[in-house]
């Protein structure tokens, strides 16, 4: 029974944090899907997995995870991104948004890299159903030289709890990576 009203109380509690700064605006989600990586070499292309959680109206936690596989090769590689963010609402539906996060890419064999990136820009609810988000960013760190990107991206609902988000980030140094799949909102 305490276990029960613990448990009740502690969802009690989190249900004002799940409100996002701006009206439609939702940071909190889970999705997977397809992923894939256009570089000056061969391209590459796998799953990915992704969510962010609203943990504060103004401030989310976010995670991020693919696997690849390097075309015409037995070679693939992993890629992580972690961090959080700060959103405040700019308009009724619009939302500034700035996120630092740590990013990392590990092909085995002691070839990886690690990193930052800090990004900011405006997520907002262009219609009842579609959400759309553009980015620019920094990214920087060992075996990475610092380069500047570009991130836009769009949600598309089907219902309030599922859609479908595609989203592309360009780089600098003239690598494109790609995401689309499933989000289940909540």
């Amino acid at each position: 029974m305490k276990r029960q009203i613990l448990a009740l109380a502690l969802c009690a509690a989190a249900i004002p944090f799940t409100a996002s700064a701006a009206d439609g605006v939702n940071y909190n989600y889970v999705q997977g899907g397809y992923a894939a990586t256009n570089a000056s070499g061969p391209d590459a292309d796998g799953w990915g997995l992704g969510g962010s959680v609203a943990v504060h109206p103004n401030v989310h936690l976010f995670a991020q995870y693919s696997n690849q596989g390097i075309n015409h090769t037995s070679i693939d590689f992993d890629t992580w991104r972690v961090g959080g963010g700060y959103n405040t609402a700019v308009g009724k539906n619009t939302d500034f948004v700035a996120n630092v996060a740590y990013e990392r890419i590990d092909a085995g064999s002691g070839v990886n890299a690690d990193g930052y990136s800090i990004e900011g820009g405006v997520r907002s609810a262009l219609a009842h159903n579609f959400e759309g988000y553009a980015m620019v960013g920094y990214l920087d760190g060992n075996h990475v030289s610092g380069e500047a990107y570009g991130r836009v991206g769009a949600t598309v609902k089907f219902s309030p709890n599922w859609g479908v988000n595609a989203d592309v980030r360009v780089i600098n140094g003239g690598t494109t990576e790609w995401f689309v799949g499933p989000r289940f909102s909540w």
